[in-house]
């Protein structure tokens, strides 16, 4: 009876962990969407909730560190049990990070102007679902133990990247053509580069996924 308690109350542990990470990512994506979204239509207010709510992914990822440090004092896992441990605080950390990246790009809705005409500021929010897609699969991978998700995750990595060279030339083009707008256009190159990181911090929870299930890291890696 004792064993079965324990490996019960395992069990719930694990269950829990993958509940917070899980909230964790649904904040995440909510992050980057409406961060684009009060950047673009320059709301800031809606700025304001967005950097507001990372206290929330902050507090999140705290319980995670401390349900797993109290999971490997109490019940000393091993093999892959550990890697899955070991696996949501890095990821709780990641996706933390990510958070940071959304909320960072909340903060220039005030800093830009002429959105009218700023024909690069409507290619941002594409690059933003293709970085926020990446978050949402790269969870779903974790919560279903999935290395070929995984391995399909990091692949779409490259679109990310393409679409920020495709930016970053649109807008030193603009900054060079017009100096009226370097100062937005190095806002928004700052944002481009803000989902730029999102897309590899999806990727880098990728491959924690894949060494979680696998015990191996992808092998173009």
């Amino acid at each position: 009876m004792m064993a079965e308690h324990t490996v019960k109350a395992f069990d719930e542990d694990i269950t829990r962990l993958r509940g917070l990470i899980a909230e964790m990512g649904g904040l995440a994506e909510v992050a980057i969407s409406e961060s684009l979204q009060a950047l673009v239509n320059g709301d800031e207010d809606l700025a304001k909730e967005v950097i507001a709510r990372d206290k929330k992914l902050d507090a999140l990822e705290s319980e995670v560190d401390t349900l797993a440090v109290r999971v490997i004092a109490l019940r000393a896992p091993m093999a892959d049990d550990l890697r899955e441990i070991i696996a949501a605080l890095k990821i709780a950390g990641v996706v933390e990070r990510i958070g940071d990246y959304s909320k960072n790009i909340a903060r220039r809705t005030g800093q830009v102007g002429g959105r009218t005409n700023f024909e690069p500021l409507t290619l941002l929010p594409a690059m933003g679902e293709l970085a926020s897609e990446m978050v949402h699969d790269v969870l779903t991978a974790y919560a279903a133990r999935d290395p070929v998700l995984a391995r399909e995750v990091i692949e779409r990595d490259e679109r990310v990247d393409a679409f920020y060279n495709s930016i970053f030339r649109n807008l030193v083009s603009y900054m060079v053509e017009n100096p009226a707008t370097i100062s937005t256009a190095a806002q928004l190159l700052f944002v481009a580069r803000n989902i730029e990181r999102i897309g590899d911090h999806a990727t880098n929870v990728a491959e924690m996924v894949h060494f979680a299930a696998t015990g191996s890291y992808p092998p173009d890696r």
